[in-house]
């Protein structure tokens, strides 16, 4: 076993009381300081072989020091402690110089094994690549702090990556930040959905054609790889790209060029290539509907992003962004209370953050109180059949029972005149309301989606007072 010098600074005393007896059970030599003045007094008398120190103390902030000390020490492996579990906590701790990253609560047993790896990497022993990272993602849930982590490691990196996740995960804002933070930013970010495109008319969009290639080819076109040149091109659904266009692909990962449909000429090719499926590439490479030798081209960094179901108190916190954002679309701002909170947690979301996402927009259209009620949310995720009905009751129903009730509330008399008149505007702002949030704020998109004419939807939004939405 690999054993070393560490030096161990944090500010809580049960923590460095704990990691201490941990890493000397290790066999390790350790010392421990609980502020930046120690740490610096510690660097020179005791000359550790590794460095691990938490992020916020009494007196400054570890992570600002790190590349000071690294300049000092090249070699000197740091591995980053720190409570504030985001991501530009993890990717500011590689841009930093951080061998390694591990946010609080962390295991025990995962410390001691980075320390091992630090100092064999220290002592250019199995050294590890180098770290750069950035990425604009919202959790602190365990699970997406092995995202965090798995994408600080490659982002400045050409290698390529493949996105594995269930639908509405958020693979796309994966491939966009490994883009935009990554060594090819100036360059162009390219997306192709395999799943929205026609097979037969998926090469041709991949490699572009020469005029007179087929039918309809009337002039030359620049396929998706020659619009991606010098950045990234992002091949979302691979898992439903044809085995033909399969085959042509994997010969641009081997070769870099590429010829375009009805083209003789090799296209060299310069760009970094991310995938993403939701499906089961492994069961679609033994049904023999996806190369093996592609799929192994395309892994190289596999990342997979949990369902929302798995994020734990990350429900909360996008539910809360959602809200801020719809907020800074036009939409009137909304809040949760303690039992809205505690539906959006007990729920499964099948549909994961894209299905968060359009809830929040929806219930910002539609709740009349600035609290969002529990109800509501109760109303929203109630499950829906085929054609729009709750298993328990139609919107007919609904209206008939709202209706049961009205005249209830009058003790056996009638309600005032005027009935049919307020019945329908109580359906119609809803129906307006959810159709403008739908459309962001398009009135000519939203009044053909009601089937009405622009003037007609206009002179109804007036009546009913439903506010206008701005787009983004």
């Amino acid at each position: 076993m690999t054993r070393g010098k560490v030096l161990l600074v944090d500010d809580d005393a049960a923590i460095r009381v704990v990691v201490t007896e941990a890493l000397r059970r290790d066999g390790h030599e350790v010392r421990a300081a609980a502020s930046v003045a120690e740490e610096v007094a510690l660097l020179e008398s005791f000359a550790p072989d590794i460095l691990v120190t938490d992020v916020i103390l009494p007196d400054g902030n570890g992570l600002d020091l790190v590349p000071s000390i690294l300049a000092k020490r090249p070699d000197l492996p740091v591995i980053v402690l720190s409570a504030q579990n985001t991501l530009t906590t993890a990717v500011r701790a590689t841009e930093q110089g951080a061998f390694e990253y591990l946010p609080k609560p962390f295991d025990l047993d995962e410390l001691c094994r980075a320390v091992r790896d630090g100092l064999k990497r220290s002592r250019h022993e199995d050294a590890p690549p180098s770290e750069d990272a950035g990425l604009p993602l919202i959790g602190r849930s365990p699970a997406m702090q092995n995202v965090y982590r798995m994408i600080a490691r490659v982002v400045a990196t050409d290698l390529t990556v493949l996105i594995l996740g269930e639908s509405g995960t958020g693979k796309e804002l994966v491939a966009r930040a490994l883009h935009d933070l990554g060594p090819r930013r100036a360059a162009p970010f390219v997306a192709i959905n395999m799943a929205a495109i026609p097979r037969e008319l998926i090469e041709a969009e991949l490699f572009g054609h020469e005029r007179g290639a087929f039918t309809g080819a009337t002039a030359r076109t620049a396929g998706r790889f020659e619009q991606a040149a010098g950045g990234t091109l992002f091949l979302d659904e691979i898992g439903d790209m044809p085995m033909e266009a399969q085959t042509r692909l994997l010969r641009v990962l081997q070769s870099g060029e590429f010829t375009t449909v009805g083209g003789a000429r090799p296209v060299s090719v310069d760009v970094r290539i991310i995938a993403a499926t939701h499906k089961n590439l492994a069961e679609l490479i033994a049904d023999g509907r996806f190369r093996e030798d592609l799929y192994y081209r395309l892994a190289v960094v596999p990342v997979e992003l949990p369902p929302l179901r798995r994020r734990g108190g990350d429900v909360a916190l996008l539910a809360r962004h959602f809200l801020e954002r719809a907020a800074a679309g036009g939409l009137p701002r909304k809040r949760l209370d303690a039992a809205s909170v505690d539906r959006l947690a007990a729920h499964g979301w099948p549909g994961n953050v894209r299905e968060l996402e359009n809830l929040m927009r929806r219930l910002a259209a539609i709740a009349r109180d600035p609290v969002i009620p529990a109800a509501m949310i109760d109303a929203q995720l109630a499950p829906v059949e085929i054609g729009g009905a709750t298993p328990a009751e139609t919107l007919s129903e609904a209206v008939a029972a709202h209706l049961g009730r009205l005249f209830l509330a009058h003790g056996g008399g009638l309600p005032p005149p005027g009935l049919h008149a307020r019945m329908l505007a109580e359906v119609e702002r809803p129906l307006l309301e959810a159709t403008l949030a739908a459309v962001r704020g398009n009135q000519l998109r939203a009044a053909e989606l009601l089937g009405i004419n622009r003037n007609t939807l206009r002179k109804k939004l007036t009546e009913l007072g439903v506010a206008p939405v701005r787009g983004k």
